[in-house]
């Protein structure tokens, strides 16, 4: 477990309650780039997951750390069988992490091998306009 922790350093700072605005084209936009970033990690393509990452993510964790890390926490819940969007929340600032537009979105997941796995994706804008991912959280 030890070679996880830099994995959700910036996850964990991402993961605080937001300071919540309306902003529901950007919640849209966020919730897209979630998916199709998720969509990559079910696949177990975690080199194409990394690739798709916030700069401000792939600063903070290594391609290897990555894969490793993500590799040791998906392998044991085996196949995703469903997610649903539990809430999606819009901020401007989250706690440990730079200044910029963030959507916190929270899944509740079914793997074939665990229920009830809440899963947290945080895509931010990223400096080029895109929405891409910079935090992942599972709680099992």
């Amino acid at each position: 477990m030890r070679h996880l922790a830099p994995l959700f350093i910036v996850a964990s700072a991402l993961l605080c309650a937001p300071v919540h605005a309306d902003n529901t084209d950007a919640v849209s936009k966020a919730k897209s780039a979630a998916e199709q970033w998720l969509a990559s990690a079910d696949a177990g393509q975690y080199d194409k997951n990394w690739e798709e990452s916030a700069s401000a993510f792939k600063k903070a964790v290594t391609k290897a750390q990555w894969e490793n890390g993500l590799k040791s926490v998906r392998s044991p819940l085996g196949p995703l069988k469903s997610r649903t969007v539990a809430a999606a929340d819009y901020t401007q600032s989250l706690p440990g992490a730079p200044k910029g537009e963030y959507v916190v979105i929270r899944y509740t997941s079914e793997y074939t091998n665990k229920t009830g796995v809440v899963e947290t994706v945080t895509p931010m804008l990223d400096a080029d306009g895109t929405w891409r991912v910079s935090g992942y959280f599972v709680k099992r």
